[in-house]
C-alpha cells in the first residue's frame, strides 16, 4: 500500500509517501513541505498548494492520501487556512479517483507513539524511528505528513473489515426495515381504490 500523508497548512503543507502494509517494515519514499508565501493572496495561495500536491501526486502515485482532520483551534483564522489546504488536498485526490481517509491529530499520535498527546518531537522521533531514517524530518509538518501515512497504513486493514461487517449487516437490516412496510402497502392499496 502506498499512502500519500498530508498536514494541511497555508503556509507549509506536510507531505510524505510511505510504502508497506501493516506489520511489515515500512518505507518512506518521499517527504516534503509545500510552501505558499503569508503575504500572498489567498486564492494563489491555495492554487500553489494544490500545483504542489499534484506534482506529488504524479511523481508518487499513492494508491490511498491520507490527510489529517481538521479540528477546532483557538484561533479562528488558523483554522480557515488549514481547513482550506486540507480541502485542497481531498479535492486533487478526489479528480483522480484516489480514496481520501481523514484521521484526527490523535488518532496519528496514538498510532504512531502509543499517545494520543504526544508532542511533536515525540512524534518525530518514532516517525524516525519506524521508517529507519538518520534524523527527524523537519520541520515539523513533513513528519507529521509521514505519521498520518503510517497511521493510515497501519489502521486501513482494520477499518476496511469494519466496513465489510458494517455491510455484511446492512442488507438484512434494511430487509428487516422495510418487512413492515410491505405489510402494509396492501392496506394502503386497498384505501386507494375503496
Amino acid at each position: 500500500m502506498r499512502v500519500l500523508g498530508v498536514d494541511p497548512g497555508l503556509t507549509r503543507c506536510g507531505v510524505g509517501v510511505v510504502e508497506g502494509v501493516a506489520g511489515r517494515p515500512l518505507t518512506m519514499l518521499g517527504v516534503g513541505v509545500v510552501r505558499t508565501p503569508a503575504d500572498a493572496d489567498l486564492a494563489h495561495r491555495l492554487v500553489a498548494v494544490e500545483q504542489g500536491i499534484e506534482q506529488w501526486l504524479d511523481e508518487h502515485r499513492p494508491e490511498f492520501v491520507a490527510v489529517e482532520r481538521v479540528f477546532s483551534q483557538h484561533n479562528v483564522r488558523t483554522v480557515m487556512g488549514t481547513a482550506q489546504a486540507s480541502a485542497v488536498a481531498m479535492l486533487c485526490a478526489a479528480r483522480r479517483g484516489i480514496p481520501v481517509a481523514l484521521h484526527t491529530p490523535s488518532e496519528v499520535k496514538a498510532a504512531v507513539t502509543g499517545s494520543g498527546r504526544a508532542d511533536k518531537a515525540q512524534v518525530g522521533a518514532m516517525v524516525t524511528r519506524l521508517l529507519r531514517l538518520d534524523a527527524p524530518p523537519k520541520p515539523a509538518d513533513a513528519a507529521d505528513a509521514l505519521a498520518l501515512a503510517i497511521c493510515h497504513i497501519w489502521r486501513a486493514p482494520a477499518q476496511s473489515r469494519l466496513q465489510q461487517a458494517v455491510a455484511l449487516h446492512t442488507p438484512r437490516a434494511s430487509r428487516t426495515a422495510q418487512a413492515p412496510h410491505a405489510a402494509q402497502a396492501p392496506h394502503a392499496r386497498k384505501g386507494r381504490t375503496a
